[in-house]
């Protein structure tokens, strides 16, 4: 099978050795120098650098025009490029995720549109540019949230007391979305939605042909919106109830992911799940890494065999990779001055985690490092990252609370990184 992989995310969050047989298949990796050179040097493959200037369905377009090939499949497990993966394969006549289906996945009004006409909540939402049609009057009040149509990472994401101070926001181009604000991004790219209280729960896993072969259930401590705006974020493993199984089984039907893997977000609103947003591919920080110690199965190979044809290969729940439950932690980078690396001034502070017998892997930046200029999850380019276990997800969250309250009196977050002067 020639396989064709709009590579962007680095080679060692996915592993496409473990999930791929590159003897067996011919394999293309499509993606901008950079990306490519975190290959291993001994896969055997071929690889095609692309200038990044335009989008990798453009580039790829015009590669392949130039120099026309056959490919069996065409594959992205980036968000950013699941639409660029599904413009090709239209174009070239190859099977899988269609543009429909991809952008279903991909539009949060769309998606809340179809999780609400199977009968699950969703928050109240409207498009922007009927919000502004309608002068800011919605159906609620109170806390409004503003965020892209399509973004990720809590990018552009802005939060106002009500939606009269959105509307007065956006009218004087004030709103804080730096898309909006700068007229970079047209209104139609934007979406509206009530505030909902409480917990966001994410839920992981692998879906094969319409069914959920493989799930966990995880909880945040902090929150996407809180990472961006430079608070750290953290998530603990729980166990699943039957009735939330079926809940999660609902949703991705009602967004049509078929196959692969998913992230799904929802609010645990007092009154009930409330639906907040779903990705037909891994989550990001950690996620991959913990799913696997928990269950043994490692989410992107087992996800490559489903997207070949060639099925996933599950561990039996007699093998069970561990008893305990674990958990991640991040924090973030991107919001610090823009100087090398100098470490972090609480040392002292963290040695009670850093040598507790919770932690399986503790992360550190080396001083001197570049700091990401961009929102990021990727633990090797993190001030801190690391991941826990324990047999009580009680435990994971108390550990994690503890961690992210530690105050040495600093800004802009608690655990303060000192850069150089």
């Amino acid at each position: 099978m020639n396989i064709l992989i709009l590579h962007r995310i680095p080679y060692h969050k996915i592993d496409y050795h473990l999930g791929i047989d590159h003897h067996h298949h011919t394999v293309t990796y499509f993606g901008k120098e950079a990306i490519l050179a975190t290959l291993p040097t001994d896969l055997r493959c071929e690889q095609v650098p692309r200038p990044g200037v335009a989008s990798a369905f453009d580039e790829a377009k015009a590669w392949l025009t130039e120099t026309p090939r056959h490919f069996d499949r065409v594959i992205s497990l980036s968000e950013y490029e699941l639409l660029d993966a599904a413009y090709l394969r239209e174009w070239l006549g190859v099977p899988g995720a269609s543009v429909a289906q991809v952008e279903l996945v991909r539009d949060k009004v769309q998606m809340k549109q179809a999780v609400a006409a199977q009968g699950l909540r969703v928050p109240m939402f409207i498009d922007l540019p009927t919000f502004i049609e309608r002068r800011g009057v919605v159906g609620w009040s109170g806390a409004t949230v503003l965020k892209p149509v399509s973004g990720a990472s809590s990018e552009d994401v802005v939060v106002f007391a009500s939606p009269d101070a959105a509307w007065q926001a956006l009218k004087a181009y004030q709103s804080g979305a730096k898309g909006y604000d700068s007229h970079s991004a047209a209104p139609s790219a934007y979406q509206l939605e009530e505030f909902i209280s409480g917990p966001i729960q994410h839920f992981d896993g692998l879906v094969e042909n319409s069914r959920v072969i493989s799930l966990l259930g995880s909880q945040y401590v902090g929150t996407c919106l809180e990472y961006a705006q430079g608070r750290p974020l953290g998530s603990f493993q729980f166990p699943l109830s039957a009735g939330k199984r079926v809940w999660v089984e609902r949703a991705l039907a009602a967004v049509g992911i078929d196959n692969g893997s998913f992230h799904l977000e929802v609010i645990a609103n007092s009154d009930g799940d409330v639906f907040l947003e779903v990705g037909n591919r891994v989550g990001g920080a950690d996620v991959v890494a913990t799913y696997a110690l928990t269950t043994g199965v490692h989410l992107p190979s087992q996800e490559l065999r489903v997207l070949l044809g060639e099925g996933a290969q599950l561990p039996p729940p007699s093998a069970v990779a561990s008893e305990r439950w674990h958990g991640w932690f991040v924090f973030p980078g991107h919001h610090l001055p823009d100087a090398p690396y100098a470490g972090h001034d609480a040392a002292r502070h963290l040695e009670r985690f850093r040598h507790s017998p919770l932690v399986q892997r503790w992360q550190e930046l080396s001083p001197g490092a570049e700091l990401p200029r961009t929102v990021s999850y990727q633990s090797h380019e993190l001030p801190l990252a690391g991941v826990i276990a324990a047999r009580s997800h009680q435990e994971l969250r108390n550990w994690l609370e503890a961690l992210f309250s530690v105050d040495i009196g600093r800004r802009p977050y608690q655990l303060r990184v000192a850069v150089a002067s």
